[in-house]
């Protein structure tokens, strides 16, 4: 699985190394055995100047990687490049990093029709398989609704019904081998949506880091002198009242209520509960979220379907502080993670 969000963000790069008529490659981690720094469909980018966008380690291959990708570029073909990342050998660089990894280098070519499907759906922000057949480079797209809309070579009708399943639960991308050929699955998720009601000063690193952290921020409160781009200038403003919007209109997100207002945060609770969310997380003590729950008239059994107080108990104190409390515990329920510490954990992704 990978999060179209960062997937976008390196064809973004590759656009523009295009434009500036340079050679581009993207760089896949594709195969882990043991501990590592990233999931398997973990992307970036290189060009043949060196220029890079993301990350597959963290730090210490990308520039062993860029001599493969002068390689994949000169010859036109993609490559896989092997790692074992044990203490004998020089890779690991002290990161503690004790697995194995497998890294496909494939050549992107701005002719490739294949590339510009590709951006369409990303920029669509929709969910769909993307798939590649090692070492070859056979490329293919399948629709969520399950249509073969792009592809670029024969794909085994065994590898597109585990395309099919792999949409429900895939958690990292997959390798299929099939007739001895081996393809990589990798569902491409659409970014979670977070509404934050109340653009207030502690607003503010919350919507910054939840960007940073993948998800799609949309601010939510009537003040426009404060919901506007000079204080959060990458997210989606809404600046009505939560009663004059539609419930379906925000259907299907995640909520971190915080408008330090008892109404306007009952307002927005009471959008929220009606909109199917996927998380409600509200800022300050239970007993308020009860006394607002009271006063919407809702049954006190909807309390253990929210996150009050939202956030992780780890002493935070100040804003910034608060929004690394927050954002932790959207992402532990985002990844069906515990929270707990990882104080003597064999493997970080297992």
């Amino acid at each position: 699985m990978s999060r179209l969000l960062e997937f976008r963000t390196i064809f973004q790069s590759i656009k523009r190394a295009w434009e500036m008529k340079k050679k581009t490659v993207i760089v896949m981690l594709i195969g882990v055995n043991g501990s590592a720094y990233r999931l398997p469909g973990t992307k970036m980018m290189m060009t043949t100047d060196g220029e890079m966008n993301g990350s597959i380690s963290g730090g210490c291959l990308e520039n062993d990687l860029f001599a493969y990708a002068e390689r994949a570029l000169k010859e036109n073909t993609a490559l896989i490049k092997n790692y074992d990342l044990s203490e004998k050998e020089i890779w690991t660089l002290g990161i503690g990093c004790k697995g194995s990894l497998e890294i496909l280098i494939l050549p992107v070519q701005e002719e490739d029709l294949f590339w510009k499907t590709t951006e369409q759906f990303l920029q669509k922000n929709e969910e769909f398989s993307f798939i590649l057949e090692v070492p070859t480079g056979i490329k293919a797209i399948i629709a969520k609704n399950g249509e073969m809309v792009e592809t670029k070579g024969s794909l085994p009708h065994k590898v597109y019904e585990q395309a099919l399943t792999s949409m429900k639960s895939q958690r990292r991308a997959e390798i299929m081998e099939v007739e001895g050929r081996r393809f990589v699955i990798d569902i491409i998720r659409s970014s979670q949506r977070l509404i934050i009601a109340g653009a207030g000063k502690d607003a503010i690193p919350v919507a910054d880091l939840a960007a940073k952290t993948g998800f799609t921020v949309t601010v939510l409160d009537p003040r426009s002198e404060f919901n506007n781009k000079r204080y959060f200038p990458n997210v989606v403003h809404i600046t009505q009242n939560p009663e004059s919007l539609n419930p379906a209109d925000v259907s299907d997100a995640w909520w971190v209520i915080m408008n330090h207002s008892q109404n306007r945060d009952e307002a927005a609770l009471l959008l929220a509960l009606k909109s199917n969310p996927k998380y409600i997380g509200v800022l300050g003590p239970v007993s308020r979220t009860k006394e607002m729950l009271e006063n919407l008239g809702e049954n006190l059994p909807v309390l253990d379907k929210i996150h009050a107080p939202v956030g992780l108990d780890i002493g935070a104190e100040t804003m910034e502080e608060v929004a690394v409390s927050i954002i932790s515990e959207l992402m532990m329920v985002r990844s069906m993670k515990s929270g707990t510490s990882l104080q003597g954990k064999m493997k970080i992704h297992a």
